[in-house]
């Protein structure tokens, strides 16, 4: 006798459904270590760019070359705000997307707790019709003699 799961095809969707949200949530990941990376760089150029400007402030420059150089530092400040609400946002998004993803995981991972009590079930029971087998043909042999 072979052994059959008759929730096999709930299961196979639920793995899939897991897996689509799985794949979801290293979307999200990705995109967040994405934001965190070029906020790192604007960072980095903020630094620079407040570096030369003081070394800049130091000798005799042109008004317009610092004006220049505050509107770059202040564009740079501003893309670097609007890159830290959206990465609050896609926290937001991933710490949602973990919630769904963990609930996908445990509807997949009951069944597949009773498919594997199932199967040991199935098989304990293929061993004592074994069993049975052998006993039936041992008495069998008993009676003859």
């Amino acid at each position: 006798m072979v052994f059959r799961f008759s929730l096999a095809s709930v299961l196979s969707v639920r793995e899939s459904i897991e897996r689509r949200e799985e794949l979801a949530l290293q979307r999200v990941e990705m995109e967040v270590a994405r934001v965190k990376q070029r906020i790192e760089e604007l960072t980095d150029e903020l630094v620079k760019a407040g570096d030369a400007r003081e070394k800049a402030l130091q000798n005799s420059i042109p008004a317009y070359d610092l004006q220049s150089m505050d509107a770059q530092m202040n564009s740079a400040l501003e893309a670097k705000q609007i890159l830290l609400d959206t990465l609050q946002t896609l926290q937001q998004q991933r710490d949602t997307q973990m919630k769904v993803y963990q609930a996908a995981y445990n509807g997949r991972q009951v069944l597949t707790d009773l498919l594997e009590q199932k199967k040991i079930e199935f098989k304990q029971e293929q061993e004592h019709l074994q069993q049975k087998r052998v006993d039936d043909i041992f008495a069998s042999r008993w009676q003859r003699n």
